[in-house]
């Protein structure tokens, strides 16, 4: 099959052959799905109906989750489909479709990421005048400015990789249609495509956070320093997870030629790290627990008339 419009279906090998795994997989993958969505959902829902979780921080924390939502559902329920059938086959159309929201959802939430550690920036090094600089139209605009720049990242490797040849195979060695498994078993020439997307959302989010630490370390007493990292360990541990696997799946020097770590690594960056995020926000945040607790009270008033 030379010319790639003489595909009509690509097959998806998954992460293993092994029934009794294959039955473990799903389990795992089961339970993180729904508590990926639950964390997610509840935050969604603190933010909109607590008053005191209208800031900047919050407002950015309620789009991650949505993406973190939207990035789950693209990946993970067709891979439990395929365990729970046995239909390891995805068209064409369908694979381009899951690729192109895969990435496009990504690069927004790398983006995202890169407008919250700005955010949290402003409230270490500007506290005086953090809710005037945070504004909700400023809030706004750099939320709207991180789906444009998801957009204009994703458009270029879109129409390379739209004109992509396959040579002798429709196999893809993933458990989704993923950019390294699926150039791997293209003909054509992919350097471009594999580094184009990652490197520029990558060198954005480390432009930003060189200037915080930076910042930071220009305090003058230990002190400021230390709660200025303790305003932000938690996001610099969610960006840590996400670059972390992103730059070993794509960014490593030859990243079609380890396929085994690859799955392992985005099958937990799908999964495990979305369901993680949530309460890594949340656990070390009097706020948000604070809510929820009157969340609950609520539910449970109403819930008792």
């Amino acid at each position: 099959m030379r010319n790639r419009t003489s595909l009509s279906t690509f097959i998806l090998l998954g992460l293993t052959g092994d029934p009794q795994m294959q039955v473990l997989i799903f389990i795992f993958l089961f339970v993180s799905y729904t508590l990926s969505k639950t964390g997610n959902m509840t935050i969604i829902i603190l933010t909109l109906v607590d008053s005191h979780l209208k800031t900047a921080m919050y407002f950015f924390l309620k789009h991650f989750s949505f993406l973190e939502t939207f990035f789950t559902t693209v990946c993970i329920p067709r891979f439990l489909y395929s365990l729970s059938t046995g239909d390891k086959t995805i068209s064409y159309n369908a694979c381009v479709a899951q690729l192109f929201f895969v990435i496009l959802f990504g690069a927004t939430e790398f983006f995202l990421l890169a407008a919250m550690s700005y955010d949290r920036y402003v409230a270490i090094c500007k506290p005086l005048h953090y809710a005037t600089i945070m504004n909700s139209r400023v809030c706004g605009w750099l939320v709207s400015c991180c789906w444009i720049a998801g957009w204009l990242v994703i458009f270029p490797p879109l129409c390379l990789g739209l004109n992509l040849e396959f040579c002798d195979s429709n196999i893809i060695d993933h458990f989704s249609c993923d950019t390294s498994p699926l150039l791997k078993i293209s003909c054509s020439d992919t350097q471009l495509i594999e580094q184009m997307a990652v490197a520029l959302a990558v060198l954005t989010d480390i432009m930003s956070y060189t200037y915080i630490i930076k910042t930071i370390i220009k305090f003058p007493s230990a002190q400021q320093k230390m709660k200025a990292f303790s305003t932000c360990s938690s996001h610099l541990i969610v960006v840590s997870i996400t670059y972390g696997s992103c730059i070993f799946i794509y960014v490593k020097p030859s990243p079609k030629d380890d396929p085994a770590s690859n799955k392992c690594v985005s099958v937990l960056s799908a999964s495990v790290a979305p369901m993680l995020d949530p309460l890594i926000y949340t656990l070390r945040n009097k706020q948000v627990k604070r809510a929820f607790t009157d969340l609950i009270k609520r539910i449970s008033l109403i819930s008792k008339t």
